[in-house]
């Protein structure tokens, strides 16, 4: 049986649906698998080499006050774990979050040895998560743990407490009001998709690899300076209410990204004004 195959778990979300594009513009084969789908996932996972784990049914401010709701995405990957034993040459890819399972650093950017320190339950269950995966690499397995930043760009659907530029752009484009929580001094990391792409692209082709990454861009910027770059990308300005901070929002993360850069030989190539105006003209034609 061909194992040359890549399984995208969680595939057709936002990341994994820009992925699933580019593989099949190579020739690749891929399989996207909903997170509900395990019948499936054990049927077809003998077909590939490579697994690539984007299944996530939180976000921060959706499990803020219910913990529990992180169980369903810890107990897929333990059932993703648990059939992948019998695939001892299968290379797993699991998407973490950069964003969240630091907490607040001392320093920035944060590197990978930072002890992470997550504030929020989100950022927990992907800490547990993250835990399990280095377990089962300590048995033999190939696993890439990906820490990604605040993704953005063309293709991004709009969800209620999740992607900040598409949901500003929204605002910018209704004329409705944003809410920021805080002052709106925060600072966050943005990668553009197509930098997330060509990264994840070029991991499938290290099948061996069982390192642990930040992916992001290294470039912090305040939601208030997002903000501004989008009203001059969409040539009007915002209503803005300030709500007051929330205990699951890290105040300041930036990625130190060197060490993706140095094992693929890459680094993000879209900055955030011309990506912010790339999602604005993709937006207008939706």
């Amino acid at each position: 049986m061909s194992r040359e195959g890549v399984l995208l778990l969680g595939g057709a979300g936002f990341i994994g649906s820009a992925l699933a594009k580019r593989l099949e513009q190579e020739k690749i084969v891929v399989h996207v698998i909903g997170r509900h789908d395990v019948e499936r996932l054990e049927n077809v996972l003998p077909q590939c080499g490579t697994v690539i784990h984007l299944a996530s049914a939180t976000t921060p401010g959706s499990s803020a006050s219910h913990p529990n709701l992180e169980l369903d995405n810890i107990t897929l990957t333990l059932r993703l774990l648990e059939l992948m034993q019998y695939q001892p040459e299968t290379h797993l890819i699991f998407f973490s979050s950069g964003g969240t399972v630091y907490g607040n650093p001392d320093r920035l950017p944060v590197t990978e040895d930072t002890p992470i320190a997550p504030l929020s339950n989100h950022g927990a269950g992907k800490a547990a998560q993250e835990a399990f995966c280095q377990a089962f690499r300590a048995c033999g397995h190939a696993v890439t743990i990906l820490r990604p930043s605040n993704a953005y760009g063309p293709g991004q659907k709009l969800a209620s407490g999740f992607g900040l530029v598409r949901t500003m752009l929204e605002h910018a484009r209704c004329g409705t009001p944003l809410e920021i929580w805080g002052d709106g001094e925060n600072i966050r990391d943005f990668i553009y998709i197509d930098d997330i792409v060509e990264a994840g692209t070029r991991l499938i082709s290290l099948p061996q690899d069982s390192g642990t990454y930040n992916l992001g861009s290294g470039i912090g910027y305040s939601i208030n300076q997002v903000r501004g770059i989008v009203e001059a990308v969409c040539r009007r300005e915002m209503k803005t209410m300030y709500r007051p901070g929330r205990g699951v929002d890290v105040r300041s993360v930036v990625l130190d990204n060197s060490r993706l850069g140095a094992r693929l030989d890459w680094r993000p190539s879209v900055e955030l004004e011309d990506g912010i105006a790339r999602t604005f003209e993709w937006l207008q034609k939706t």
